[in-house]
């Protein structure tokens, strides 16, 4: 007999609840409850998400016996606090990145889950798409050849207005950064995951293009970053990430150029793997008898049949409430993924600050 599905409760209402809870759904989990700022809100979030119940507050939420895995999905600086209720419970946790807005916070979070015994992920999700894990393959069997450099760019153009506004704009609820924090912690992690190389050292410029927003007012967080960077074995890295590029929706792009092959993932073109050789260049089109395993196992549609973002949300649900059964699916990203990206990111804003080299 099949095991009884997982109950998954969600702390936060917002965008991301509902992209959760679909993965959670999709995945086979049952949705207990959902419990957001208020009352009156966490109602409104259960009938739009269509959660079974509707929890006044993270304490009920703690309390009810039907929960086995924690999403907490609010805004950034809540994150720590939140999620040690939810590790202090016994619960298991999925925490939505940034894990927490310093380092020291996001270390504390890594070594609580450590003693409570559960599993603990963060949504790095773009590591899910089967071509990203066909790259990733490829780069481990040695068909790139020695790394040479690392060209990535993650664009967006949702705050490009003076009046655009969100709660990730402002410190108090978004942590010091915003754009890196935010979209550039997905970019390299895709980058340290697929290449399986490590950034040692980087130097960082970062531009607020805004002082002041409509809701937020005076703005400190930056709306752009370039970094140039080194990994272990290296490798040249150019980065650059931004939320003012028109156009660009989610233009997530990660390119790596090695002695043999070149290989160019685009989020928004997830079917295809760019491979680049000298001569005889291809585009290579997810074609489930033509992976490497690990990509072959997330291709669950037959190729023409599009995968995308949500399905890729759906994996990294699968494979953390997978890890809750006893298993160990590769490539799980955990806490210490995430305590990684609050480094990084650390490292990026110490360096646009002196204009200096900062060493990981």
């Amino acid at each position: 007999m099949s095991p009884a599905p997982l109950g998954v409760a969600l702390v936060g209402g917002g965008f991301m609840a509902d992209v959760h809870s679909r993965a959670a759904r999709a995945a086979g989990a049952r949705i207990v409850g959902v419990t957001s700022s208020s009352p009156e809100r966490s109602r409104a979030a259960a009938e739009r998400i269509g959660a079974e119940t509707a929890f006044d507050d993270v304490d009920a939420l703690l309390a009810d016996d039907r929960v086995d895995v924690v999403h907490v999905v609010t805004p950034n600086a809540s994150h720590h606090a939140l999620t040690v209720r939810v590790l202090d419970a016994g619960r298991h946790v999925v925490t939505e990145k940034p894990l927490a807005t310093t380092v020291d916070d996001a270390l504390d979070l890594e070594s609580r889950a450590a003693r409570a015994g559960v599993v603990a992920s963060v949504p790095f999700v773009y590591r899910f798409h089967p071509m990203v894990r066909e790259a990733r393959a490829r780069v481990a069997a040695g068909q790139v050849g020695r790394l040479f450099s690392v060209q990535g760019a993650y664009l967006q153009d949702w705050l490009l207005a003076a009046d655009d506004d969100n709660w990730r704009v402002s410190t108090d609820a978004g942590g010091a950064s915003r754009a890196f924090a935010d979209i550039g912690s997905h970019l390299c992690d895709l980058l340290e995951f697929v290449s399986g190389d490590r950034v040692v050292r980087l130097q960082a410029l970062t531009r607020t293009v805004y002082p002041e927003r409509a809701s937020t007012g005076p703005v400190a967080t930056e709306d752009l970053a370039g970094v140039l960077a080194e990994t272990a074995a290296g490798a040249v890295v150019s980065l650059l990430v931004s939320q003012v590029a028109p156009g660009r929706k989610n233009g997530l792009v990660l390119e790596l150029h090695g002695a043999s092959e070149s290989l160019r993932f685009e989020q928004e073109r997830p079917e295809e793997l760019w491979i680049g050789r000298r001569t005889g260049s291809e585009r290579h089109l997810r074609n489930t008898d033509e992976l490497h395993p690990d990509a072959a196992r997330l291709s669950v549609l037959p190729p023409g049949h599009p995968l995308g973002y949500q399905d890729a949300f759906t994996a990294f649900a699968a494979d953390t409430y997978a890890a809750v059964r006893g298993m160990t699916p590769d490539g799980l990203p955990v806490f210490a993924d995430g305590v990684r990206a609050a480094r990084i990111t650390d490292a990026v804003l110490a360096s646009a600050r002196t204009g200096e080299w900062t060493t990981l």
